[in-house]
């Protein structure tokens, strides 16, 4: 795949060469376009040694070439990090002023802006203006991250790190990189990702192998999608994608709180995340010791209340808007069925429009990078069935909603 990195003029331009270097590696050819004040703070020697391909901020070198309308043209995707106030300014004005801007203008693949600057900036009313401007044009602008900027100061501002900028930006494009569909533009979605921890004292807890991987490629698939997502984000192991609104919780109770208040007016929730079915009687106040005789302190269990089925009994949209709930069951099998025979009776039972049921265990499920997961009706008959990547299962679950929503 043929992508165009520009780089504007901040001290957050080191971090592009990283994003340079991770998009690179993963097999696609990258061509850099700094502008002039992005080489006083990396030069052209780091851009051209690390993407093998010359480098200039100029639209009167190569002339022959044509390069400040081939470049966007001929692009499979647009990547912008960081982008500075006054790069966001000039693109949101349709200024062609160097081959960056110019690059931008005739580019009609998919394009991520990855903002950095200081506080003050990114909250100025111009720069949310530019910012919708450029989203109404389906240019896709993440937010910053909050955090350290330059000097002394914090706060919103930040670019997100270089492998949530690339991941984000590859989220765009499927697996032939082609564009995305944008078919969930104007929809909120809620998803929950990771595993609940439910605490037995203060230092021990109960909880799962869930490192969350599958609720965020749902997260950022349905972003690159056009949706606005919310991730409640429950003890993950992997970073959240740049551009969601993220929710962290740990305990189930607190997932189900964060849930319902976020599915207030949502279009769609996805309860991916793995949810303890128990917690513990009691919270011990003090670490739990070892007794004297070698014996174990009893342990009770109660159960937690079913968020999923809670969610279906009493939906959490406050308009009364149709609203898709979807679940996810991990089930292995045993010696009264296999996994789609409980994922049946799982669908029947929480009666959410779809489940999506997965094998675990064995190297499967939990923490691997690919996942394969059939999906199920209210009625516990099949709808997809869908396999690979963590990214394409996501894909072919958010299909199986869209059908829903047109419904």
């Amino acid at each position: 795949m043929r992508i165009v990195l520009g780089v504007a003029g901040g001290i957050a331009a080191y971090k592009a060469a990283h994003v340079l270097r991770l998009l690179s590696e993963a097999g696609h050819d990258v061509r850099v376009v700094p502008t002039r004040a992005a080489l006083e703070f990396v030069g052209r020697a780091t851009w051209e040694a690390l993407s093998g391909h010359p480098v200039t901020p100029e639209v009167f070198e190569d002339v022959p070439e044509v390069a400040h309308v081939r470049l966007g043209r001929e692009a499979d995707l647009v990547v912008v990090a960081p982008a500075t106030a006054d790069l966001l300014a000039r693109a949101a004005s349709g200024r062609a002023d160097d081959l960056l801007a110019a690059t931008l203008l005739t580019a009609t693949c998919p394009v991520l802006m990855a903002p950095a600057m200081h506080t003050e900036m990114w909250q100025h009313p111009a720069t949310r203006a530019n910012v919708a401007t450029l989203r109404e044009r389906g240019v896709h602008v993440l937010d910053p991250d909050s955090g350290r900027l330059t000097g002394a100061d914090s706060g919103p501002g930040r670019l997100p790190e270089p492998d949530a900028v690339a991941a984000a930006a590859l989220a765009l494009v499927d697996a032939e990189g082609k564009p995305r569909t944008r078919d969930l533009v104007g929809r909120r979605v809620v998803v929950s990702a990771g595993g609940t921890r439910e605490p037995l004292d203060p230092v021990r807890f109960l909880g799962n192998r869930s490192s969350g991987r599958q609720g965020v490629a749902l997260a950022r698939t349905a972003l690159a999608r056009g949706a606005d997502v919310t991730l409640v984000a429950a003890n993950l192991t992997v970073r959240p994608p740049a551009g969601v609104r993220v929710v962290p919780v740990e305990t189930t109770a607190e997932l189900a709180d964060a849930v319902r208040a976020a599915a207030a007016d949502a279009d769609v929730v996805v309860m991916a995340a793995a949810v303890a079915d128990f917690r513990p009687a009691a919270d011990a106040a003090h670490k739990i010791k070892k007794q004297a005789d070698g014996s174990a302190p009893p342990l009770a269990l109660v159960q937690n209340p079913d968020v999923l089925a809670g969610l279906v009994a009493e939906p959490a949209r406050t308009d009364g808007g149709r609203q898709v709930v979807v679940g996810f069951a991990a089930e292995t099998g045993d010696a009264d069925g296999d996994v789609l025979h409980h994922g049946r009776a799982k669908a029947r039972r929480k009666g959410a429009d779809l489940l999506a049921v997965n094998a675990v265990g064995g190297g499967q499920g939990f923490g691997t990078e690919g996942n394969a997961v059939t999906v199920l009706d209210a009625a516990g008959e099949v709808v997809a069935s869908v396999e690979g990547s963590k990214d394409a299962v996501a894909d072919g679950l958010w299909d199986a909603v869209v059908s829903r929503l047109h419904r």
